[in-house]
C-alpha cells in the first residue's frame, strides 16, 4: 500500500489538495478507517467539495488508475479457482476481482448524505467520460453500485398534485424535459382531476424527487401533443375516461442517468390508475420520434432489410426528397408540413414505421423506441403533424407514435424485442 501511495503521489503533479483526497481514501479504506469511516467520509467529501474543476479531474484520474484491483491476486485466485472450482476459491476470486474504490464508494455511503454526494460526484463523472474514456470502469463501479442502491424495491411512489409543497411543484417545472411547463398556470392545468402526475422517491433523498411522469386521462388515444399541453383546455368529465396515456417521463437526477427508474415507473403508475379507476381499458404513451429526422438526414440506412423492405425504404426515401425539393431542412417549417402532398405524407410515415420498427433494436436506434419497446410496450400507431413545436418539427418533422402498454403482454413483447423483434399492430405492418 505504501508503494501504491508514493507512486499516486509521484502522478499528483503538486496538487496537494488532491494528494491530501488520496490519503484520505487510502486511510478509509485501512481497518482503521472502517472503524473511524463516518468522520473520515466527512472529511474526504468535504475535500472534494472544494476542489476546482481541474483537480476533480485529476482526483477521478487516480481512483481509476490507483484503485484496482491486484493484477497478481487476481491472476492467482482465478488459477485455483479454475484448477479447483470450489466455493472457497470463488469467493476468493470474487474478493480479488473487486476494485477497491467499490468498496470506498460504500463507505462514504455510510455517511448521513453520503448518496446524495455519490449521485454528484458521479453527475461530474459522466460530464468527463466523452472527453476522458480512461474512466470507463469507474463510471461502471458508480453505476453498478447505484443500480443497487436505488433497486425500486428501495423506492416510493407518490402522486404529486396541487396540494403537493411548493419546493416538489418547482421541481417538476424545472425538471421538465419532453414538454416544457410555461409556468405555474401550465403547472396547475397538469395537475387537473383528468390529469395525473407520479414520482419516484429514494429515502436518502427523500425531498428530490429520481424521476416523474405525467398521465392524460382521455376518452381515446391521442394523435397530438398540443391538446393535451393546452393550459386553456377544459378538463375531461370523470365518466369519459377510457384511455390514460403518458406523455411525458423526466429524470431530475443526472447522476442517476443510466440506472433503470422509468421502465419500473410506468408499470406501477398502471397498476396504481388501474386500481384507482377500474374503468380504465387502455395504458399508451404520446411520445416522441427524437432520433427520427437525423436519421433521415444521415441517409435513412437501416441494417438487415429484407431485399423487398430495403427497396420500400430507398423509395419513401427518394420520394420524400422528391415531395420537399431535395431539402429536408423544408419539413422543419409547420406549413411545409401541413401542405406535403399525399405521396410525400406517406413517405414519411412509412419511413418513421421502418425506423422504429426495424432500427430500434440497434444500439444507436431511438432511444425514446428503445426504452418504450425494451419496457414490453407495443409499437401501435403513427401520428402525423403530432407535435408541430420548433422542438417537434426539429426531431421528427412533426412526427409522433403511440406505444401501447397491455399489461398481460408487456412480459412477451420484452422477450421479443431482447431477440432483435418488434412487437408492432397491423397499422404500422401496414406501412412496412
Amino acid at each position: 500500500m505504501l508503494d501504491d501511495l508514493k507512486r499516486a503521489v509521484g502522478r499528483v503533479g503538486g496538487d496537494r489538495r488532491v494528494h491530501a483526497l488520496l490519503i484520505l481514501c487510502r486511510r478509509l479504506l485501512s481497518e482503521r478507517g472502517e472503524a473511524n469511516s463516518v468522520a473520515i467520509a466527512r472529511e474526504l467529501v468535504a475535500g472534494y467539495d472544494a476542489l476546482a474543476p481541474q483537480s476533480r479531474e485529476r482526483f477521478f484520474e487516480h481512483l481509476a488508475q490507483d484503485f484496482n484491483p491486484d493484477p497478481q491476486a487476481l491472476l492467482a485466485s482465478a488459477e485455483a479457482y479454475a484448477r479447483e472450482p470450489t466455493a472457497a476459491h470463488l469467493l476468493q476470486l470474487t474478493r480479488d476481482a473487486e476494485p477497491p474504490r467499490q468498496e470506498l464508494l460504500r463507505r462514504i455511503n455510510r455517511l448521513p448524505g453520503g448518496t446524495v454526494h455519490i449521485v454528484a460526484m458521479r453527475r461530474t463523472l459522466l460530464d468527463r467520460l466523452a472527453l476522458q474514456p480512461e474512466l470507463a470502469a469507474l463510471e461502471a463501479d458508480f453505476l453498478h453500485l447505484l443500480g443497487s442502491w436505488f433497486n425500486p424495491g428501495f423506492l416510493r411512489l407518490q402522486r404529486v398534485d396541487w396540494g403537493s409543497p411548493a419546493q416538489l411543484l418547482e421541481q417538476l417545472i424545472r425538471h421538465e424535459a419532453v414538454h416544457a411547463i410555461d409556468g405555474w398556470d401550465d403547472l396547475h392545468r397538469r395537475l387537473q382531476p383528468d390529469r395525473r402526475c407520479f414520482a419516484f422517491f429514494h429515502p436518502q433523498l427523500p425531498d428530490e424527487p429520481l424521476i416523474f411522469v405525467e398521465v392524460a386521462l382521455l376518452p381515446e388515444m391521442p394523435a397530438a401533443i398540443a391538446p393535451l399541453i393546452d393550459k386553456a383546455a377544459a378538463p375531461q368529465p370523470p365518466g369519459s375516461f377510457k384511455v390514460a396515456a403518458f406523455y411525458s417521463i423526466s429524470n431530475c437526477q443526472p447522476g442517476l442517468r443510466g440506472v433503470s427508474l422509468g421502465n419500473f415507473l410506468i408499470k406501477r403508475v398502471a397498476e396504481e390508475l388501474q386500481r384507482e379507476l377500474p374503468r380504465l381499458r387502455t395504458f399508451c404513451t404520446l411520445s416522441p420520434i427524437t432520433g427520427l429526422a437525423r436519421w433521415l438526414r444521415a441517409g435513412a440506412v437501416c441494417d438487415g432489410l429484407t431485399r423487398p423492405r430495403a427497396q420500400r425504404l430507398d423509395d419513401a426515401r427518394q420520394a420524400l426528397l422528391e415531395a420537399c425539393d431535395g431539402d429536408l431542412d423544408h419539413l422543419v417549417s409547420a406549413d411545409a408540413l401541413r401542405q406535403l402532398a399525399p405521396p410525400g405524407a406517406q413517405a414519411l410515415q412509412r419511413l418513421a414505421a421502418i425506423y422504429l420498427a426495424q432500427c430500434s433494436t440497434a444500439a444507436d436506434g431511438d432511444p425514446v423506441a428503445r426504452f418504450h419497446l425494451d419496457n414490453g410496450a407495443r409499437l401501435e400507431r403513427l401520428n402525423p403533424l403530432g407535435d408541430l413545436s420548433a422542438k417537434g418539427r426539429r426531431q421528427s418533422f412533426g412526427m409522433m407514435v403511440n406505444y401501447l402498454y397491455d399489461l398481460q403482454k408487456v412480459e412477451s413483447h420484452h422477450e421479443k424485442f431482447v431477440h432483435g423483434d418488434v412487437a408492432h399492430s397491423r397499422h404500422i405492418a401496414a406501412w412496412l
